[in-house]
């Protein structure tokens, strides 16, 4: 009898109606509305109304029950109403980002189902409690930077058992870095107070994780700690041992000594050649090659490296080993897989005239110039280890059969397990980044409308071209900037570092990646194909303005934030006010095609993916303009 009661109220409480819980979830948003000022942009939440049906502005629902709310870029200010957030347990995602909220951080640790917090780019400030992350742990993704947070960090976001995204940067944060022992997929510390030896699990994160914290010390940044220090220990390998061998400290010694010597050799290399360099990743790469600096390229080879060339080593078959054949690309060879520039192989590189052309997010790239007049770039690529050898090689061979003129197909590789070399032929006009920011000769004169025009329609014929090729994947381009599109002589583009996603790390990628830097995934944590739709419209918004956008750099300093002021502009009626004055000075009558290109430009950096373009149809406006 118990058990028939039981069942009689278990379905009467299924059946009773689904809407009065929204409704209570609806007057909890619309409490939390009241604590906010300048709401003119929740003008959608009104009383009476289902959130989810109702689509309320920067309300994610799923199955019809609220899961995330995504305020961003709204101009809110005022108070954060925890306790109304309270009445909405399925909240999972929080996004404030890019408004004007101040003031102490909130009492979010009281949503303890919490999986994302997104604060960056507000004015919060003060200290964070040291417990205050202790009661969220199902948070993973914690993003607080762009404000002016003070103090130490948090000792309770090491205890975040699923933490795999931890941005701090640009703040006041002051004090030593705690030891976070978890996988932290993206993590950045810079610009910050911060003093002390970095903690030894985060040694294998990117120096400019820690930029900018002037007091910091330790791998992976260049400045040594004082050993006289007891914040200056090495770090720890996990070993429990030194990894000095039996030399204790004089192991230790000899290595920083070492690295110490080799990163003074690189920082003095790489300011003769790149002396106005920016901080920020290969964006920043504005000045050309210094061929007065000249060095040979070491590659790392091995024994069963022949020192003919590698298809000589082909035909031979007879240094095989259980390391990898030369047939097949031992360890020390080699690999061509585009031989229309002639064949060479490791001792050809080794004995090349090189410099330093930039040190980009996934790698160094040199120009190796040849005894036989080729000249070439050699990428140095550590982060590709996704895939098995054998799975790489199929990928590299088969970028080495694409034919198009608009894509910069690979000559050949180099592979071991801890880096991997990429050679492409060596384009001397360089990058469309260079070409529009960084050059003041003819070059940049011969930037024309009709120029531009012919490389966003370039740059539309490679894409096609990858979209075919690669169609299966979620980003057939992924890493789609000005400084990985380079210029023929007669301006035709090249598109190239396509199709990496699937090869790339999946930590490093979220770091480097231009696709990781729009908000697809900056607000959705999502990337598509129309990831590279967005990717695309920054180009062509860049070509069009003369701007350099700020999107380019990782800290979002510098530039110009080309998409808000483009759409800034369009909302006020002023977009000619946009136009690059280089361009409109001698071709007044294509203004109207001008303006056409900026308008599809901005159709492609809709920041909703569902209200942008697709690349199919963002192309064929492409293709409709004419001169």
């Amino acid at each position: 009898m118990a058990a028939v009661r039981f069942i009689l109220i278990f379905f009467l409480l299924i059946s009773l109606p689904f809407h009065s819980s929204s409704i209570s979830e609806a007057e909890a948003l619309l409490k939390l509305k009241q604590s906010f000022t300048n709401t003119q942009s929740l003008a959608s939440w009104l009383p009476n109304q289902n959130p989810c049906s109702s689509r309320w502005v920067g309300v994610i629902c799923f199955d019809n029950v609220i899961s995330s709310l995504h305020l961003t870029d709204l101009g809110l200010s005022g108070k954060i109403d925890i306790d109304s957030l309270l009445q909405i347990p399925t909240l999972r995602t929080i996004s404030f980002v890019n408004n004007s909220f101040s003031g102490a951080i909130p009492e979010f640790n009281k949503l303890g189902a919490l999986k994302a917090l997104y604060l960056s780019l507000n004015q919060f400030s003060g200290p964070i409690p040291p417990d205050f992350f202790s009661h969220l742990g199902s948070l993973k993704k914690v993003w607080l930077n762009n404000n002016k947070f003070s103090g130490n960090i948090p000792d309770s976001l090491t205890n975040l058992r699923f933490l795999g995204e931890l941005h701090l940067d640009n703040n006041e944060f002051s004090g030593p870095i705690p030891e976070f022992k978890q996988d932290i997929k993206s993590l950045d510390m810079s610009n910050n107070k911060l003093q002390g030896a970095i903690p030894g699990p985060l040694s294998k994160y990117e120096a400019k994780s820690f930029a900018g914290n002037e007091e910091l010390c330790g791998k992976p940044l260049d400045k040594a700690c004082d050993p006289s220090s007891d914040l200056t220990s090495p770090p720890s390998d996990g070993s429990g041992q030194d990894s000095g061998g039996g030399g204790g400290g004089t192991g230790w010694a000899l290595k920083f000594i070492g690295i110490l010597l080799v990163a003074a050799l690189f920082v003095v290399f790489v300011t003769f050649i790149k002396s106005k360099r920016r901080k920020d990743d290969d964006f920043s790469v504005m000045s050309r090659e210094n061929n007065e600096d000249i060095i040979p390229v070491h590659v790392p080879i091995s024994k069963h490296s022949s020192s003919k060339h590698s298809r000589a080593s082909e035909s031979s078959g007879k240094k095989d080993s259980r390391r990898g054949s030369s047939k097949s690309g031992g360890m020390g060879d080699l690999v061509m897989v585009n031989d229309e520039k002639g064949v060479f192989g490791l001792p050809d590189l080794m004995k090349a005239a090189a410099e330093v052309l930039g040190n980009g997010g996934l790698g160094s790239a040199y120009k190796a110039a040849m005894t036989n007049g080729l000249s070439v770039v050699v990428k140095r690529m550590r982060e590709m280890n996704k895939v098995s050898r054998d799975i790489f090689d199929a990928e590299m061979r088969r970028f080495g059969r694409l034919r198009n003129r608009n894509i910069l197909a690979p000559l050949a590789y180099h592979y071991r397990r801890e880096e991997k070399l990429f050679v492409t032929e060596y384009m001397p006009k360089g990058s469309l980044l260079y070409v529009l920011h960084g050059d003041r000769g003819t070059s940049h004169a011969e930037l024309n409308w009709p120029t531009r025009l012919k490389i966003v329609k370039g740059i539309a014929r490679g894409l096609t071209f990858l979209y075919t090729e690669f169609e299966s994947e979620d980003l057939p381009h992924g890493n789609l900037k000005s400084s990985n599109i380079l210029l023929a002589d007669n301006y035709e583009p090249l598109l190239s570092d396509f199709a990496f996603h699937p090869l790339i790390n999946s930590s490093h990628a979220t770091q480097t990646m231009f696709a990781y830097k729009t908000p697809d995934y900056v607000l959705y944590q999502h990337v598509s194909q129309k990831t590279d739709v967005y990717c695309l419209g920054i180009i062509i918004l860049e070509i069009i303005t003369g701007k350099f956008p700020s999107q380019y750099h990782s800290n979002g300093k510098g530039g110009t934030d080309v998409v808000q002021w483009v759409f800034t502009a369009i909302s006020e009626r002023r977009e000619a006010e946009l136009i690059d004055p280089e361009l409109t000075a001698n071709n007044q009558d294509s203004i109207n095609h001008m303006l056409q290109l900026l308008q599809i430009g901005a159709a492609c950096t809709e920041s909703n993916p569902e209200q942008r373009l697709n690349m199919k149809e963002a192309i064929r406006r492409i293709e409709e303009l004419q001169v």
